[in-house]
């Protein structure tokens, strides 16, 4: 695990505090806030637009993140994603429980995770035709994963290992 992480994966996994006692049914309010007011005004256009390339070229877009399953999916509607690989939270008797699942969605975690949800679905990816997209040194197994990682305005750490391996970094100047 990156020392980003080390810092990461507890975030990520203490997210699901923020939700304790709330039905999923209620918790949408929350995800649609995020989306609709906060999300909305952080959005980086230039990146989205890479994914609007993708989708609308006919290609099916996964987002894989350490953020929680239920905002990733609401963000999948607003992006048009067909696919969400992300933290899951603990349900008991209907209710979020404060409570993450195992694994987190980080670091190798997320290219296993990634893998495992097509493999359960069935679908076939060409990996070496595929692109991957991310920001973090703590994504560098999905980018390992691919035959077209793209750093986009990576971390210091990401945007070296990609310059060393010769990947694309996007915007061109970061």
């Amino acid at each position: 695990m990156s020392s980003q992480g080390a810092f990461r994966k507890p975030w990520a996994a203490h997210l699901a505090w923020y939700v304790r006692g709330y039905t999923p049914q209620e918790a949408e309010a929350i995800w649609d806030w995020v989306v609709k007011e906060f999300l909305s005004n952080h959005w980086r256009m230039d990146a989205r637009r890479l994914l609007d390339d993708h989708r609308t070229g006919g290609d099916p877009v996964m987002l894989v993140s350490a953020g929680p399953q239920p905002l990733l999916e609401r963000i999948a509607r607003e992006v048009g994603a067909s696919h969400v690989v992300a933290t899951e939270f603990e349900l008991r008797e209907g209710r979020y429980t404060g409570h993450s699942l195992e694994p987190v969605c980080i670091d190798e975690n997320k290219a296993a995770l990634a893998k495992a949800y097509l493999d359960r679905r069935e679908i076939e990816v060409d990996f070496l035709a595929s692109y991957a997209y991310a920001d973090a040194i703590s994504d560098l197994h999905l980018l390992d994963m691919v035959g077209n990682p793209v750093a986009v305005y990576p971390d210091e750490e990401l945007g070296r290992v990609a310059k060393e391996r010769g990947w694309k970094v996007f915007p061109a100047d970061s």
